[in-house]
């Protein structure tokens, strides 16, 4: 059975939903508290706590004795704003895919290569059932998913932990869309095993070359497959 939901965060969820619908505009305010509180049908207390949730993760700012005002939440949010976003779809959409293969150009060969340079064995052990990984989407999924999580692990520094640990919900479904190509498994395979390689022979300047151009090369094939399917 799943967890209820306190009533603030409910709010929360369809004062969002109303954002990216357009109900509530940027720039715009919120209704007053009052209403609010009869609109949903609580207490102006709940109405209070969503509100500063909404305002802690770059929702909405907060003005004194006058009802709050949206924000552009692409400019004032945060890694929260992101999940918040992602929890609305009953789909995640293509495009924040693409978002994520984008950010993990940037990031994940730094953090592939600190954590071999501090624990090159521990990161080898990742890979140690990589012949048993079954070729479908939910088995890449969650074998990518892990290997992230424990690489950030292995890396001393504690901001890659951090971000990854925003994403947890929203990563698997994201990394099934992308291996729900059969073409995308084989290419993760071959990095893979190419990783492996370069781990064995200790070569870390290669296992951070390898890791980067197969994030830029994931990108690539995302792009391809969206524009393929846009095209039919």
């Amino acid at each position: 059975m799943g967890l209820k939901l306190r009533s603030s965060e409910l709010i929360c969820k369809k004062i969002i939903s109303a954002i990216l619908e357009g109900e509530y505009k940027i720039n715009e305010p919120l209704l007053p508290e009052r209403d609010m509180a009869v609109k949903f049908h609580v207490g102006r207390p709940t109405i209070r706590e969503a509100l500063q949730r909404l305002e802690r993760d770059g929702w909405i700012a907060a003005r004194k004795g006058m009802p709050a005002v949206v924000n552009d939440y692409w400019s004032h949010g945060n890694l929260m704003t992101i999940v918040d976003i992602l929890q609305c779809y009953d789909e995640i959409p293509n495009v924040f895919i693409e978002y994520m293969l984008g950010l993990r150009i940037a990031i994940t060969p730094i953090y592939m290569k600190e954590a071999v340079v501090y624990n090159r064995l521990k990161v080898l052990a990742l890979f140690a059932k990589l012949d048993e990984l079954q070729d479908d989407t939910k088995s890449y999924a969650a074998f990518d998913w892990a290997l992230q999580q424990n690489l950030t692990q292995l890396s001393p520094n504690p901001i890659y932990r951090l971000l990854f640990n925003s994403f947890t919900e929203i990563y698997i479904p994201m990394a099934e869309k992308y291996f729900k190509e059969p073409h995308h498994r084989i290419v993760s395979n071959q990095y893979f095993n190419e990783l492996v390689t370069s781990l064995l022979k200790g070569d870390v300047e290669e296992a951070e070359r390898i890791t980067k151009t197969m994030m830029e090369k994931s990108l690539i094939l995302w792009k391809k497959k969206s524009e393929e399917v846009k095209a039919k």
